[in-house]
């Protein structure tokens, strides 16, 4: 689903005749292609030749899954116009003669609509040159019409001389003569000079037309880069090569260079079109800046951090006086209110320190960067803020800024970018709330919007699909989180313990992903969250990705899917009372000689780093299957350790106990650093109420006299 999302954001970009030859709503409608991002990608479509009768069957056999899958998906959802609509295709799509070229080859397609389109940059290329060609074409008609015009006068003043009086009357035919001829040669040069003339101004004003369209595919791509670059931090695939795109800003300023030549040479002024060109030369200069490595998204003040701004017309800068980029903290208004290219807000919000980087140029990478090394907020003056809004929902920005020469330009422009919004904190403690705020802001701000307006609400289909992405990515992993993980995070957020209803069209509120604390605890649905990723980023990354760990699951559904499972059947659930933490819930016997599920005390980053999950899991003789029939021993085998120094080490404790000659009962709990493998499992009749219900795996050894 990878290409999907990235064509999601890109897709805004393109223009309509683009997206309907991608998503024909007559064979491939784009609602297919969302409802079957997934299967389609899987799909092996390079592997078709449209035009292979041989391959019908495959073609039928494509349209049925098709078919069948939108019929199942229609059935799943609860929309009652998606159902109605995905129905409808399918019914359309049941009616057609299948065949190959119904599916398109999307990886490729895809990817060629969305990248630099360089056919249209060497077609404008050949315009210029057949520009030129026309210029000199007429230079050479010219030339050779001046030389006619100079045989004629010449010719026809020796004919004055030898024949005075009028030609006619010394008997020469005036159809035949060498004069008539040279005069007939120049109308006929002169009118070959007019069309190539009146050509030459239409495919002049064609070309600079070919260029505002190509500058602005160009422009438009640059905004796409700088949204893809956005959407990465929320874990969106994001490809971070500027070189194409440096190599078509330097091609479209060199064909504004030649325009502009050309229309010099027209030989009278064009007002119109050199104001043109001038405007296209200014606007491709300045979107020109980039931020390539942009600032920490949350800075602590007196932290050092870097970032880097390239500049894809580095190449053409005029040498000489080096570019000098400055960098500044501007407030979420100040970026609103900067208006025109050039302007610099005169406030001063904040003191940062190491704020000069000059634009130096790579030969080896053929970049051109400014890197700000060391920098560091000092201090920070903040807006006053409304209402209940804390310092870590306060935006701010960077603005980078420099004058630049470009070779064969006569006169300096100012240049300007800002980074994304950054959320400055002056204590650790906040930094996971800034993040919230950031995380908020790239998962669903707009293109193209004011700074740094961002909803208040999104539905929860859209906040779950960023959870998933920023789980994954955070991990490195493959492995999603499945239907029941997001329904549980869904009950949770929402305070819903309905295990059956359809929360995918409910709105969740900036308070509730993380302003307000999640009932009955202590922290935000965000701070647990984000307690989750960490430890499974630290701990148990290849638990996860190998499916071993169930996840986000709740009490109700744990007990509806274990009732029916022989006792010692477990799974692996992330706790939803703690922090970061992991937890075993089990089936065991009850006293009554029936069956109860129990789960062990949480196991979190502390326990861990002292012991891994796979020892732990080892340890505990109660626990035998893997939900839903996996010996343990067979499935988390490869994680035992087979270190026994903790055991020994204990081993050697009890004995120097033993020569005391008492009687002890050691209880250490799985927070304690010496838990080794001699366990037991014990109720939590006698803990303290913390433990939430939960049972405490313990060592109880007794050494007698």
């Amino acid at each position: 689903m990878a290409q999907w999302t990235q064509m999601q954001m890109l897709i805004q970009y393109l223009p309509d005749q683009t997206i309907n030859e991608l998503y024909s709503a007559t064979t491939f409608p784009i609602e297919v292609r969302y409802f079957l991002a997934d299967w389609i990608e899987e799909q092996r479509w390079e592997d078709f030749e449209v035009d292979n009768v041989d391959q019908k069957v495959q073609a039928e056999s494509l349209l049925e899954q098709i078919i069948a899958k939108l019929q199942t998906k229609a059935q799943e959802i609860s929309n009652v116009v998606d159902k109605m609509k995905l129905m409808q295709i399918s019914r359309h799509m049941s009616s057609q003669i299948p065949n190959l070229q119904q599916f398109p080859h999307f990886s490729s397609r895809e990817v060629v609509s969305t990248a630099p389109n360089m056919r249209d940059v060497d077609h404008l290329v050949l315009k210029v040159l057949e520009l030129q060609e026309c210029r000199k074409r007429i230079h050479h008609l010219q030339e050779e019409l001046n030389w006619e015009r100079q045989n004629f006068e010449s010719l026809h003043a020796m004919l004055c001389a030898v024949f005075p009086g009028p030609i006619q009357q010394n008997g020469l035919d005036p159809q035949n003569s060498e004069l008539q001829k040279i005069q007939t040669h120049i109308q006929q040069l002169e009118y070959n000079v007019k069309t190539i003339a009146k050509n030459r101004f239409q495919l002049l004003q064609e070309t600079v037309d070919c260029l505002d369209q190509c500058q602005a595919r160009l422009i438009s791509r640059l905004k796409a880069w700088r949204w893809e670059q956005h959407q990465a931090t929320i874990g969106l695939p994001f490809d971070d090569n500027l070189s194409p795109l440096q190599t078509w800003c330097e091609q479209l300023l060199g064909v504004n260079g030649k325009l502009r030549q050309e229309v010099m040479l027209m030989g009278e002024p064009i007002p119109e079109l050199q104001e043109k060109l001038a405007r296209l030369l200014q606007a491709l200069i300045q979107s020109s800046l980039m931020v390539d490595k942009q600032p920490p998204q949350v800075i602590k003040t007196q932290s050092k951090f870097s970032t880097t701004v390239r500049y894809l017309l580095g190449e053409k800068v005029a040498p000489g006086k080096p570019v000098m980029v400055k960098a500044q903290i501007i407030t979420e208004m100040q970026a609103r209110s900067l208006g025109q290219m050039g302007t610099v807000p005169s406030e001063n919000v904040g003191e940062l320190i190491n704020n000069s980087a000059i634009l130096e140029h790579n030969t080896a990478s053929k970049s051109t960067c400014a890197t700000f090394r060391n920098m560091s907020i000092k201090k920070i003056k903040r807006a006053d803020r409304k209402g209940s809004e804390s310092v870590t929902e306060e935006k701010f920005a960077l603005l980078f800024s420099a004058e630049i020469t470009i070779t064969g330009c006569d006169k300096p422009y100012k240049i300007q970018m800002i980074s994304l919004p950054v959320v400055i904190i002056v204590h650790g403690s906040q930094d996971n709330n800034a993040l919230a705020t950031i995380i908020w802001d790239c998962a669903f701000s707009e293109p193209d919007r004011i700074p740094f307006v961002v909803p208040e609400r999104v539905p929860w289909k859209r906040m779950c699909m960023i959870l998933n992405s920023k789980f994954t990515s955070e991990i490195q992993t493959q492995h999603n989180l499945d239907q029941y993980n997001q329904h549980f995070l869904a009950q949770k957020i929402f305070d819903k313990h309905d295990i059956s209803g359809d929360f995918s069209n409910m709105m969740v509120t900036w308070a509730q992903f993380n302003k307000e604390v999640l009932p009955g605890r202590q922290f935000t649905f965000w701070q647990w969250f984000e307690g989750v990723m960490e430890l499974t980023k630290k701990h148990l990354k290849t638990y996860w990705s190998d499916g071993l760990i169930f996840g986000f699951i709740g009490k109700q559904h744990l007990h509806l899917i274990l009732k029916d499972r022989p006792n010692g059947t477990f799974l692996l659930r992330f706790s939803d009372s703690e922090i970061g933490g992991i937890t075993i819930a089990y089936v065991s016997a009850s006293e009554n000689g029936g069956q109860k599920i129990q789960n062990i005390q949480p196991f979190t980053k502390r326990d861990l780093d002292i012991r891994c999950l796979g020892d732990r899991i080892r340890d505990i003789d109660h626990i035998t299957f893997l939900y839903p029939e996996y010996p343990k021993h067979d499935v988390f085998k490869k994680y035992y350790t087979g270190n026994n120094r903790l055991r020994q080490s204990m081993f050697r404790f009890c004995a120097k106990v033993k020569m005391y000659r008492c009687r002890w009962s050691l209880l250490f709990s799985v927070y304690d650093y010496y838990y080794c493998s001699l366990l037991s499992l014990e109720t939590d009749d006698h803990l303290p109420s913390p433990n939430r219900g939960y049972i405490r795996v313990s060592l109880q050894t007794k050494v007698g006299v």
